[in-house]
């Protein structure tokens, strides 16, 4: 396992963090919230799939859950709450990018020494 690879799982994994920071602090988020589970599964797919192309599909996951995140409305409300709620959707905004940028970089890195 690479550095990189284990740098975008942590980051995946505390953007779920951030979700559940969200809902301790009342952020209004179905009873299972699908954002933590799909950020878990790409975590688990950084670890697990050896493959250089596996980190494909999280980088497409953080994208799509970056955009969709950003344009939500409830990201605007979450960060104007202040409190539990702004930091908790600040946390997974900031390590989306993270996990996007370094999965894109693993990918990169990997393809070429394939």
């Amino acid at each position: 396992m690479t550095a990189t690879r284990l740098s975008a799982a942590v980051a995946f994994l505390l953007a779920a963090v951030g979700i559940g920071i969200q809902i301790a602090a009342g952020a209004d988020y179905p009873v299972v919230p699908p954002g933590a589970i799909i950020l878990v599964v790409a975590a688990a797919v950084c670890l697990l799939w050896r493959r250089w192309w596996a980190l494909l599909l999280p980088a497409a996951i953080a994208l799509f859950l970056l955009v969709g995140g950003a344009l939500a409305p409830n990201t605007a409300d979450n960060l104007d709450a202040g409190g539990g709620r702004m930091w908790g959707t600040v946390l997974q905004l900031a390590a989306l990018v993270v996990a996007l940028v370094v999965t894109v970089l693993a990918a990169v890195r990997e393809r070429r020494t394939a």
